[in-house]
């Protein structure tokens, strides 16, 4: 039996993993695409920008919480190259 636990952050970290296929994988996606949103924010005042702006409608000003709601949302989803496995591989 699993416990359930009460948290502060929506969306929960499980569903993300679930969603990314490791923690591993969540944390490079997340990381990522915080810094894009970050630049993006940074450029804002110089124009037209080449940045894609945030894809979801969020009330937090942190990219990295917003980058975990377009995951969540599944505006950003990983993608992994062809000769890389899904799963992890457990060594010996």
């Amino acid at each position: 039996m699993t416990d359930s636990y009460e948290t502060m952050m929506l969306p929960e970290v499980e569903g993300l993993i679930e969603k990314t296929g490791s923690k591993f994988s969540l944390c490079t996606l997340a990381s990522n695409r915080a810094r894009q949103i970050n630049a993006y924010f940074g450029q804002l005042g110089g124009g037209l920008g080449k940045m894609v702006p945030p894809q979801v409608t969020s009330v937090s000003s942190k990219p990295l919480s917003i980058s975990f709601e377009e995951i969540d949302a599944d505006k950003i989803i990983p993608v992994r190259p062809e000769n890389e496995p899904a799963e992890d591989v457990e060594a010996d």
